[in-house]
């Protein structure tokens, strides 16, 4: 069984894209609309890791990872955001929050498929 990634993003388009082609590299993946979608669903499953856009209604991505890194089951889980915000200033809050990785929308799926095996390689044999 491949690990378990949730991709949170209030886009169905990039939601499917983005659960396409990381299905597509023999990993399960669940898929959230916002924050809180995403909080509801983490306790279902075994998730090995986060995709999260920042924009979203609801609960946006970074209140959705401070929130993920002060419960003691999720404080390690790693986390990528995946936003339209370049800025420096929306990069350094995201990190500041707790999330391993910044990338960028529009973005190249191999690059999402390599900061995913950053974190997720150490895990096929466990």
């Amino acid at each position: 069984m491949g690990n378990v990634i949730l991709v949170v993003d209030d886009s169905a388009t990039v939601r499917k894209f983005v659960a396409l082609s990381l299905s597509m590299q023999g990993f399960q993946v669940m898929t959230a609309c916002d924050g809180m979608d995403a909080l509801e669903k983490l306790p279902t499953g075994k998730v090995d890791l986060v995709i999260t856009d920042l924009n979203m209604p609801n609960m946006d991505g970074y209140e959705f990872i401070r929130t993920l890194r002060e419960s003691s089951q999720y404080s390690e889980l790693p986390v990528i955001i995946l936003s339209s915000l370049s800025d420096k200033e929306s990069r350094d809050l995201g990190l500041k929050a707790g999330a391993h990785s910044y990338l960028v929308k529009p973005f190249s799926i191999e690059k999402v498929q390599y900061e995913v095996a950053k974190y997720l390689s150490w895990a096929e044999g466990s």
